[in-house]
């Protein structure tokens, strides 16, 4: 998993690093004759905030970032980490004051699919995302720019062994809940109000074996057309806001 990356591009990720870590941007670079109102907000945050603009032209905005939708801005980075240390993942959770909801991704590799999770992650309140450091998408630009700001918003360890980890949490008192289509139990039924791990699994691949071995229970997404199984980040929003109802419905 890459801790730091060169470049994160388009508006609302830009933004979002502007507002939340403008000491991480070593420089703004801007399309020249740009019309966007968006830009024009950004440029001039920017100069507020002390970070340094430099205008370009979209053909060399093109080269710096070949085929993306750079949208007019690339900001240029410092070296920076997005990611928590595994060591601090036990102290993490004990200084919850609310039962733990959290995203756990065993293996995801496509960027867009991890940004994705984590824009979900963040909007349906997940204290933490949890994923492998190795056979995984890391913290890329593509993931900067899907994610819209929750890269930045949205606590992201790393660990060496997922296993390892799902013990630790299940000793942390979290129950851990693997997404299967086998599933006997539905999603639906299952008490997530309580301190939860979600865990998904890889496109196509799903879980792994060992990883559904450390999970208590296993739940299936009720699926009513003729497809077999969601992307992941849709499951992922599926099982997040699913928890999400329940919490809301047992405060009430």
């Amino acid at each position: 998993m890459t801790a730091s990356t060169a470049y994160v591009y388009g508006i609302h990720a830009v933004a979002a690093l502007l507002a939340q870590r403008p000491d991480s941007i070593k420089k703004l670079l801007f399309a020249n004759g740009a019309r966007n109102p968006q830009l024009d907000d950004l440029r001039d945050n920017a100069v507020a905030a002390g970070v340094a603009v430099q205008p370009h032209n979209r053909v060399e905005l093109d080269v710096i970032v070949p085929g993306a939708r750079h949208q007019g801005v690339i900001a240029v980075m410092r070296a920076v980490s997005y990611e928590r240390s595994e060591k601090s993942l036990p102290g993490f959770l004990a200084a919850l004051t609310e039962p733990a909801l959290l995203l756990v991704l065993d293996g995801v590799q496509d960027p867009h699919n991890l940004g994705a999770c984590l824009r979900t992650a963040d909007a349906a309140g997940a204290h933490a995302v949890i994923l492998p450091r190795d056979r995984a998408s890391g913290i890329t630009p593509v993931v900067h720019k899907v994610a819209c700001g929750a890269v930045e918003s949205v606590p992201i360890f790393p660990v060496t062994n997922l296993a390892r980890t799902l013990r630790m949490l299940r000793e942390a008192g979290i129950w851990i809940f693997g997404a299967s289509g086998e599933a006997k139990d539905g999603l639906f039924g299952s008490g997530l109000q309580g301190p939860v791990a979600l865990v998904l699994g890889s496109e196509g691949k799903g879980l792994r074996r060992l990883t559904r071995e450390h999970c208590d229970h296993l739940v299936a997404i009720p699926m009513a057309g003729q497809v077999e199984s969601l992307n992941v980040s849709v499951a992922a929003g599926v099982l997040l806001f699913e928890a999400r109802r329940q919490r809301l419905q047992n405060s009430k």
